[in-house]
């Protein structure tokens, strides 16, 4: 029985996607390994350090051979990492002569974090995907809703109109950003590791900055300035990235949560038969795919200080902090991933009720419209005898129970200033939107530049 629920048969697809968690699974994990050990390999038969038919022998592994996994496992377990019984199992099947220069130069670490590269190559790509695929969802509901009133809300209350269209533009926005902190923490990150015992390359004499950029060049990864097995900023950096794009997806689901109550309901999730359905309550449906938005995302957050510990570390190899990072990073992914997928399926067929945006933005009695009511009153008054005037007829038409447009109606002071029309436009939200629809429009414009 797996122990966490990203691996779980039964739960698994509630909290990541198909796709990451076999990129992050041991198979993969040790393909790209046995990848990296080739193109070392194949490196060092360039640079005439090995025999060019050892480096072929070893190539020859990564691309036909099964490795007893069962036999790596159990030396991991007895030794503390799989890179030892690895280069066995690669020499075992790769043969006596091929052997003897398997791993020239290397160290466990140089194989572990650059096969951790190259899984995050993959991924990034996986999740680079899925924000657009976002974005686009999102932009058509922005443009369909630009000009759409609704009720902007905060501390949970009611204050001054918007557009549906303005807040999927406030949800896209940040998704931009993270596809460029994606792209340029990429050229930071997507770096080989190559320093072998303690970073020196000692081993390989004059040739070890040859061999770090001819391996670089096999795997097509960037070159670091110096080993980075100690200096662990790269892995933080893309976990704390995951943790700002879990944050925003975690705005929406939770946005889409709200409005999708009972008493609101303003929006509510792709319609699918018995989805977000209840054991005892017939009626219910649930937001389940925000709800699983937001475990992610708490999740994700709870991992990432494990991965910026990780970066105190001690001398040239820590003790257990670089270590950790396999509990964290993996499931930092997947997680993602999954956050991601639902929010996609939610902003391809969100349902989204004008009408009852519209019911909710009337529902107070206009009360909603009084900073405009003040701001109108402000060019005739002053700003300060706007405000307090505006307030005392909020005030009692609360107490009183009435509209706000019957207690301007009704107000001595306020309604000489207004006619009867003047009060009606004053208080129409469409007439308050602001630059809501020139926002919409900006937030499009890079949507649709997207690659």
């Amino acid at each position: 029985m797996p122990s966490l629920p990203i691996d779980s048969e039964i739960e698994g697809a509630n909290f990541g996607t198909s796709e990451m968690r076999e990129l992050f699974s041991d198979p993969a994990y040790i393909r790209f390994m046995v990848e990296v050990e080739a193109a070392l390999a194949r490196a060092e038969a360039r640079l005439g350090l090995i025999p060019a038919a050892a480096a072929d022998a070893i190539s020859g592994v990564a691309k036909f051979a099964k490795l007893d996994l069962s036999y790596i496992a159990a030396s991991t377990g007895r030794v503390g990492y799989p890179v030892v019984a690895l280069v066995k199992e690669i020499g075992r099947i790769a043969g006596e002569h091929a052997a003897r220069y398997i791993h020239l130069g290397a160290t466990t670490q140089d194989i572990t974090d650059t096969a951790a590269v190259l899984q995050i190559r993959n991924a990034i790509a996986l999740l680079r995907s899925d924000l657009i695929s976002i974005e686009r969802a999102l932009g058509a509901v922005a443009k369909r809703y630009r000009d759409t009133p609704m009720a902007g809300r905060t501390h949970l209350q009611q204050a001054v109109p918007i557009s549906f269209g303005f807040k999927c533009a406030v949800w896209a926005a940040p998704l931009l950003a993270h596809l460029e902190r994606l792209d340029q923490a990429s050229r930071r990150i997507l770096v080989v590791q190559f320093g072998g015992a303690a970073g020196t390359l000692a081993l390989l004499g004059g040739d070890g900055v040859k061999v770090m950029e001819a391996l670089a060049r096999e795997l097509k990864l960037g070159v670091p300035l110096a080993p980075w097995h100690s200096a662990r900023d790269g892995f933080a950096e893309i976990a704390t990235i995951l943790a700002l794009i879990c944050g925003s997806l975690g705005k929406i689901a939770l946005d889409v949560s709200l409005l999708a109550q009972s008493e609101v309901a303003e929006l509510s999730e792709p319609f699918e038969k018995g989805r977000g359905s209840s054991s005892t309550m017939p009626q219910k449906r649930n937001p389940i795919s925000s709800e699983y938005v937001i475990a992610a995302a708490r999740g994700v957050h709870a991992l990432a200080p494990l991965m910026l510990t990780s970066m105190v570390g001690d001398h040239e190899r820590s003790t257990g902090a670089w270590q950790s990072e396999r509990l964290a990073l993996p499931e930092c992914f997947v997680l993602t991933a999954g956050a991601l997928a639902r929010v996609r399926s939610l902003a391809a067929g969100l349902v989204v009720d004008p009408g009852r945006m519209r019911a909710n933005l009337d529902a107070d009695g206009g009360h909603i419209m009084a900073e405009a009511v003040s701001s109108a009153l402000t060019a005739v008054v002053g700003r300060a005898a706007a405000h307090d005037a505006v307030e005392r007829a909020s005030l009692r038409a609360v107490r009183e129970r009435k509209s706000l447009r019957q207690a301007l109606l009704d107000d001595e002071e306020i309604r000489p200033h207004f006619s009867d029309a003047e009060i009606d436009r004053v208080l129409d939200p469409t007439n308050y939107l602001g630059s809501a629809g020139e926002f919409v429009d900006r937030v499009i414009a890079r949507i649709t530049s997207l690659k």
